[in-house]
Order: structure tokens, then C-alpha cells, then sequence
């Protein structure tokens, strides 16, 4: 509690989460707002998204999307990428493109898969924005890279893996 009295935007976004995970969207959505004021991206991110769906607010397309314009500004790839699939949805095709561009940069695997399809289709990126946009995205997921992250992503398979087993001996 001493980082919210703070005003840690962090810690103020991640008790809004925690409320939000329980049912108490209107008190998520208090300390969410909080957060987005002091300039958290993913707070602006899950207000759009309250915004969109009505929870703890009534809808309102046009705040979802300038919340969502906020988080992808931000640097929120996930925002980003939502808008890229909005302008793609509202056919237009230039726009979207350079909203996967951005996201992609920023190591978004999802925006890397859809420029892919924008350059098969053909005309929507140039090979050249493609091949920069791949580059940019090794990069940015290369810089993630560290050996804590691959010990954590080991496990991760290792308990999947195990999971599985576990299913598939209690069918039997």
C-alpha cells in the first residue's frame, strides 16, 4: 500500500487488475484511471478495453479508442496492434500496415505474422519495409534475451509438458 500512497502508477494499475480479476469493475476501473493519469501504457490499454466491452462503464467506442491510441503512444505493443486490426477493419489498408510496422519493431510476434500476410497479398508492404520490419523485431526480441528468461521459459515448456503427461495418464 505505501507504493499506491506514492502514487506508483505500477502499483496503483495492478490493484485495479486485481479488482477487475474479481468482479468490481467499477473499483477497477477508479484505479485504472488513476494509473493511466500518471502515465501507465497498460492501464490506458485496459481502459480501452473497458470502454469497448462496458465493463464498469457504459460503452463508448470513442473513448476505447483514445485510450487505446494512448497505450500504443505509450509504446504498448498489444495497443498498437489493436489498432492496426481497427484501421484494417475500417479498410485502411496503409494505415494498418504502418500500425504492424510499429508493433512489430517493438518485438510483437502477432504484427511480424500479419506483415507477413500483408506482403504475400502484395502492394500493402514493400519487401524492403517488410525486410526492416523482421530485422527490427529480431532486434527488439533479441534485447529481451537474457538467461533468467530462458531458464523461466524452459520450466515453463517443462511444466507444460508434464501437464500434459498428467492428462493423458488419467485418461487411460
Amino acid at each position: 500500500m505505501r507504493r499506491v500512497e506514492k502514487n506508483d502508477p505500477v502499483a496503483i494499475r495492478e490493484i485495479g487488475m486485481k479488482h477487475g480479476n474479481n468482479g468490481d469493475y467499477e473499483l477497477a476501473f477508479e484505479y485504472l484511471t488513476k494509473a493511466a493519469e500518471l502515465g501507465d501504457a497498460l492501464a490506458h490499454y485496459l481502459l480501452s478495453l473497458f470502454y469497448r466491452d462496458g465493463q464498469g462503464v457504459e460503452k463508448d467506442e470513442k473513448k476505447g479508442l483514445y485510450y487505446l491510441e494512448e497505450a500504443a503512444i505509450a509504446g504498448l505493443p498489444e495497443a498498437r496492434y489493436n489498432l492496426a486490426m481497427l484501421e484494417g477493419k475500417n479498410e485502411r489498408y496503409d494505415r494498418s500496415a504502418k500500425h504492424f510496422i510499429i508493433a512489430a519493431n517493438l518485438g510483437h510476434d502477432d504484427s511480424i505474422q500479419a506483415l507477413k500476410g500483408c506482403y504475400k497479398r502484395g502492394g500493402l508492404v514493400s519487401k524492403e519495409d517488410f525486410a526492416a520490419a523482421l530485422r527490427a523485431h529480431q532486434a527488439a526480441v533479441d534485447a529481451t534475451k537474457s538467461p533468467q528468461r530462458d531458464a523461466a521459459e524452459a520450466l515453463k515448456k517443462f511444466r507444460h509438458r508434464s501437464s500434459k503427461r498428467l492428462v493423458e495418464m488419467l485418461e487411460y
